[in-house]
């Protein structure tokens, strides 16, 4: 299993042509107390760098873009009844979707932990 981050401060962990994909430890220290996730359904198909979510905070609302091409395969339903899980476990069990890769080649254009950890300073 391997995980990749994005610039939009997402990770990534896949397996086979299946992704987890959640918010980042430090998305989640940003953006404060998470109060309400939208997610899309399972089925939708989406385009990277498209948007493909909303995690709303007491602080802001944030759009959750995707790092690369998909369809969700799996929502976590558990974070509309506990959208603070993000807070609890951002990088865990509260990962936000699961995905059918539909170009591997575009993990390429994702980080590793090190990059991910320069980028954040």
């Amino acid at each position: 299993m391997t995980t990749y981050y994005s610039e939009d401060h997402e990770w990534i962990t896949v397996e086979g042509d299946t992704a987890t994909l959640g918010i980042t430890k430090h998305a989640a220290d940003q953006l404060g107390e998470v109060v309400f996730v939208e997610q899309q359904d399972t089925g939708e198909e989406f385009e990277k760098s498209g948007e493909i979510g909303v995690i709303e905070s007491v602080k802001a609302a944030s759009e959750i873009y995707a790092p690369l091409d998909g369809e969700i395969t799996a929502v976590n339903e558990d974070l509309a009844d506990n959208p603070s899980a993000l807070n609890e476990d951002p990088e865990g069990a509260a990962w936000i979707y699961k995905i059918k890769l539909s170009d591997s080649a575009q993990l390429e254009d994702l980080m590793d932990l090190d990059g991910y950890k320069a980028l954040i300073g």
